[in-house]
């Protein structure tokens, strides 16, 4: 009898845990309005910007690090790796995506390993090791396109914008 109490105490301690952990994820991300000129404005103030492996600043990006700056700066709190940021939202497909929809890639062959935030007009805007801040086409048929895995709306987006090339 001990042990099953116990054993109901930890489960309970772990579910409370996991709820404190992953709802400012979840529920946030989901119920936020914001403006894709908001995002694509600040994506635009950052292009260019260095690629740093593991960069969260304006001293340089990796991709969700760029992508976790764009979306504070809209108030919307991600999770720090492309891992965690496509277990939030709810899945887009390719024909519906909108600008400030979030688009992830298999560049490792190993799930998901890149991500981006897609501008509109068959663009998206990301932090690329080779290039830095930059936007690339999403069907490109010599990389891009073939890397595509699928792409979440973490938030509710008011406007469709695009972002320079």
């Amino acid at each position: 009898m001990k042990l099953q109490s116990q054993l109901l105490k930890s489960i309970s301690i772990l579910t409370l845990a996991s709820f404190i952990f992953l709802a400012p994820f979840s529920n946030q991300a989901e119920a936020s309005s914001i403006s894709a000129n908001k995002i694509v404005s600040t994506a635009n103030q950052v292009m260019g910007t260095k690629y740093v492996w593991g960069g969260t600043t304006t001293k340089g990006f990796d991709c969700s690090g760029f992508i976790g700056y764009v979306y504070k700066k809209a108030g919307v709190a991600l999770p720090r790796t492309t891992a965690g940021m496509i277990t939030v939202g709810t899945s887009v497909s390719k024909n519906n995506l909108k600008a400030g929809d979030l688009v992830f890639f298999n560049t490792s062959g190993k799930g998901v390993s890149h991500a981006g935030i897609y501008i509109g007009n068959g663009k998206f805007a990301h932090s690329s090791s080779s290039k830095g801040v930059s936007v690339s086409k999403l069907n490109d048929p010599y990389y891009w396109g073939a890397k595509y895995m699928g792409a979440k709306r973490v938030a509710k987006v008011s406007q469709v914008a695009s972002a320079k090339k």
